[in-house]
């Protein structure tokens, strides 16, 4: 097992800003992975991120390795198309796996990457994120309609209309005339909570520019705002088109950048391409943790939440982003 107090030897990996600490743990499992994940997340006492993503063998003979996603909250996520990126980013540019097409289990099942290499390193990657679940019961929605496509919803202060899509993960889409911070931080993580949805939400705010071009805040499940989700970003693409008002081919505007996302006619399959970054690699070792489960607090009430300092090793200067 791999374990914090040794010191934890991470790589930092960044997708349209969407950032997260990698584990290489195709050797040894990562002890309580929960706890840690809400350690290194922390962008003040730890080495900040929007949470954990591990690289593991898979137990399935199809995939070339299994990813396991942990927000900052210490939550389980099912999936993500940005953390799928910069999972196939690492193992190529490591020289794990040499292959420029890979399948990735993950909760939400097996996924398909298509890399494009430059110079012998990816440079973009193409997701195959499987075909959107539509239906109440696999997103789940507690409601008795097969759907929720552009259904009413109210909390204080906001009105509007629902449409509800799974990337694997859920997703609540709301299509409004104004996007603002205000609005994103006041009632995403209402709605995240709100009791229609039992396993909590990612939120998506968009405002449809045409139909070729959509702009979009997320507020998500167990991490609050972030730069970037792909799998909202996917979800956002079909609600869009569900709804009449954009095409099945778009570019999607996030605060970190931007992503193609296409809802194929031919497959029914959500197809994104997008890059993927090294930030920095280290060794993490924080003189601290106690208790699984609990809140992160010093060993003893004597003892101030201190982290040594991170080693910087062998990083190339094109790897390192300011």
């Amino acid at each position: 097992m791999i374990s914090l107090e040794e010191g934890l030897k991470f790589t930092k990996m960044q997708g349209l800003g969407n950032d997260y600490i990698y584990v290489n743990c195709l050797e040894k499992e990562l002890e309580n992975p929960e706890i840690i994940s809400r350690i290194v997340s922390d962008r003040h006492f730890g080495i900040g991120s929007d949470g954990l993503i591990l690289i593991c063998r898979s137990t399935n003979p199809a995939a070339d390795f299994k990813m396991r996603i942990f927000n900052k909250d210490g939550s389980e996520a099912e999936t993500c198309g940005n953390g799928l990126r910069c999972c196939g980013k690492y193992v190529f540019d490591k020289s794990i796996k040499k292959k420029q097409e890979l399948i990735v289990d993950t909760l939400a099942g097996l996924v398909k990457l298509q890399l494009q290499v430059t110079k012998d390193q990816v440079s973009s990657v193409k997701v195959n994120m499987g075909e959107p679940k539509l239906t109440s019961v696999d997103f789940p929605v507690s409601n008795n309609k097969i759907n929720y496509i552009n259904q009413p919803f109210a909390i204080p202060g906001f009105k509007s209309r629902v449409t509800c899509v799974s990337m694997g993960n859920p997703h609540a889409i709301f299509f409004v005339d104004k996007l603002t911070k205000d609005l994103v931080h006041k009632f995403g993580p209402v709605i995240e909570t709100h009791m229609l949805f039992p396993n909590k939400v990612n939120v998506e705010f968009v405002r449809v520019l045409n139909n070729r071009n959509i702009e979009m805040r997320v507020w998500e499940r167990g991490a609050g705002e972030t730069l970037a989700c792909g799998t909202g970003a996917s979800a956002v693409a079909v609600a869009a088109a569900l709804n009449g008002l954009t095409d099945r081919n778009v570019n999607i505007e996030l605060l970190g950048g931007n992503l193609n996302i296409e809802w194929s006619e031919k497959d029914n399959c959500v197809y994104q391409a997008g890059g993927a970054e090294f930030i920095c690699e280290g060794i993490f070792n924080p003189r601290l943790i106690s208790g699984v489960g609990k809140s992160i607090k010093p060993v003893n009430e004597e003892t101030t939440l201190v982290a040594e300092p991170i080693l910087i090793e062998d990083i190339k200067e094109s790897q390192i982003l300011i």
